[in-house]
């Protein structure tokens, strides 16, 4: 393949999936991993993609972006794994849990299937089936359903979790950006995630790298709103130390 094809062929799978990692281009295009930062760059350079740390995301339409469960399932596999599993560390039986839509939370949610006593709050329908066989106490928060992540959204959403008290939310996030905050490209989620941050004691960010550096269309919260992040790690030392001196726990896996 000559320069000009692979960096075409680049530049559509991220143009696709909306982003990619230095890593999973290397795999796919068996070139080495400089070859491949250095084609990003090129890019850029155009004004094509929007370097990230570890990767690129597409300039078209980034904020805007909203892809499906189905296609997220798929990504960071290993990593979300991993966060689920620390997420799960911070458990302890009787609490009461907020897990957000997501795939990341939904990988929480199987790893919370060993504790036997929890009340877990939801607005995602995906979150409440994998639950439906344990015997904890499953509320789910009612509203308007989101096709694209089944989740809940809505005043009634908002109302209910206005009335709800819990230990822990766990949030997942499309972007995070260290200085500005936590988005999602949907309005209506970023005020239910909002209100999932207002009615938690604890509120514990679990994302894993590539969505560090960029923002989404619609603000949640800010970095200062939340107490802890469990992330992946390929999270940038830089980045973590703006975090920490803000008085915010980071968790690598």
């Amino acid at each position: 393949m000559l320069i000009g094809e692979r960096r075409i062929h680049m530049l559509k799978l991220i143009q696709r999936d909306g982003r990619a990692l230095v890593s999973e281009l290397s795999d796919a295009l068996n070139i080495s991993l400089i070859t491949i930062r250095k084609d990003l760059d090129y890019l850029e350079s155009r004004g094509l993609v929007q370097r990230t740390h570890g990767g690129a995301l597409s300039a078209q339409g980034n904020t805007l972006r909203d892809p499906s469960l189905g296609e997220k399932e798929q990504k960071q596999l290993k990593e979300k794994q991993r966060i689920a599993v620390a997420a799960a560390s911070l458990v302890k039986e009787g609490l009461c849990i907020i897990l957000d839509s997501g795939t990341t939370t939904t990988a929480i949610s199987r790893e919370l299937r060993k504790f036997s006593h929890l009340t877990v709050i939801t607005n995602a329908l995906n979150i409440a089936t994998e639950l439906a066989g344990t015997g904890f106490e499953v509320i789910v928060t009612g509203g308007t359903l989101r096709k694209n992540s089944f989740s809940l959204v809505g005043p009634l959403a908002e109302e209910t979790l206005s009335e709800m008290h819990a230990d822990i939310l766990f949030l997942g996030v499309d972007g995070f950006d260290v200085r500005v905050g936590l988005s999602t490209p949907n309005i209506l989620e970023a005020r239910v995630n909002r209100a999932m941050v207002n009615a938690a004691s604890r509120v514990v960010a679990v994302c894993d790298s590539t969505k560090f550096r960029w923002r989404s269309l619609a603000l949640i919260v800010p970095p200062v709103a939340i107490q802890t992040v469990i992330t992946d790690d390929q999270f940038s030392d830089e980045d973590m130390e703006t975090l920490t001196s803000a008085g915010i726990e980071v968790i690598r896996v």
